[in-house]
């Protein structure tokens, strides 16, 4: 008796504790409520203004995953008379049928693929292109100015652009080509030269992003470092290694992680210089989607979001996977 009549305030004391403490955090609440409302007014429109851009179409794509929705089961309007949509909820047919279709796959590798190798690429020259930038010489900002060009055009021009010097018959590259006695490569009309073709537009667009960023980040290493490191007779490579890497880890996982997924999405540069072609062997997972709910017949809306929903859920698992290797090596994102 006397055991459970000690436990009972024991209990007692918990729930009031669980509940003291619940009390402190909604007073926290509306202390940091009061103490900043004017910082969470300014957020507010926003927070809306994301809500209706960004989280109306997530949850309508989400949606329409779910249901058989097409061009002739949705709700239009032909001349006065409005048809209701007559589509139907299927729960997870739509991805059962992506998923099990190779068309998906194939087009999962070649964007895999594409990522990678422009993401590298764009990563490795941009490196270069930073280091050179960083040093003291003549004409310094003159060639900054012409490397970041690329990057103030619109990207359709640029990608219009390239199209054009890849053109088998008339473009310039060809030309040059068939001046020194060498035959015009078919950029456009190959399968290879197609995915070589693309995968140069891309890069030649990224690399001033990568400068940039990588550029900021190497005048923000102390350079005492450097001098340290030369009076203890480090050669350049050691420097290179010992000091400029590590001082642009966190900028590098930036900007890898953006460009990761910039490149994944990647429209235009596919769509306008290739579509998709020469047959689909450029063909990538965005731009396949597109061709779900505006190229096929009848155009398949449920389809093109099941495709949408399955890439932003394979970005998602990308960035969680890369923020946990990241922790891993003590870096806080």
């Amino acid at each position: 008796m006397a055991a459970a009549d000690t436990s009972r305030p024991q209990v007692k004391a918990a729930g009031d504790g669980t509940t003291a403490a619940r009390g402190r955090s909604r007073t926290g609440i509306r202390r940091a409520l009061a103490t900043h409302w004017y910082a969470w007014a300014m957020v507010a429109p926003v927070v809306l203004v994301l809500g209706v851009i960004v989280g109306w179409p997530l949850v309508r794509g989400i949606y329409l995953s779910l249901t058989d929705a097409n061009e002739r089961n949705v709700a239009r309007t032909i001349g006065a008379n409005t048809i209701e949509a007559s589509y139907e909820f299927v729960g997870l047919d739509n991805y059962t049928a992506v998923l099990g279709d190779p068309v998906f796959w194939q087009r999962l590798v070649w964007t895999v693929v594409w990522t990678v190798a422009c993401v590298s690429i764009t990563f490795a020259l941009g490196l270069v292109l930073a280091n050179m930038l960083n040093r003291q010489f003549r004409g310094r900002a003159f060639y900054r100015m012409a490397l970041i060009l690329p990057w103030a055009v619109p990207g359709f021009v640029s990608v219009f652009a390239w199209r054009f010097l890849f053109n088998h018959d008339n473009g310039i590259l060809n030309k040059l080509l068939e001046g020194g006695g060498i035959a015009g490569v078919p950029w456009l009309d190959d399968p290879t030269w197609a995915k070589f073709s693309v995968i140069a537009v891309n890069v030649w667009l990224g690399v001033p992003f990568m400068m940039v960023a990588l550029l900021g980040g190497l005048q923000s290493i102390p350079g005492e470092l450097y001098e340290a490191a030369e009076m203890d007779g480090a050669t350049s490579w050691q420097r290179f290694r010992h000091i400029t890497l590590p001082g642009l880890r966190s900028v590098s996982m930036t900007v890898i992680l953006l460009s990761t997924i910039w490149t994944f999405n990647m429209f235009p540069v596919i769509f306008l210089l290739t579509r998709g072609g020469p047959g689909d062997s450029t063909e990538i997972l965005v731009t396949q989607a597109f061709r779900e709910a505006f190229v096929a017949s009848p155009r398949d809306f449920a389809g093109s979001a099941t495709w949408g929903v399955l890439i932003l859920a394979l970005l998602m698992i990308f960035a969680l996977v890369y923020r946990r290797s990241l922790r891993k090596q003590g870096e806080v994102w």
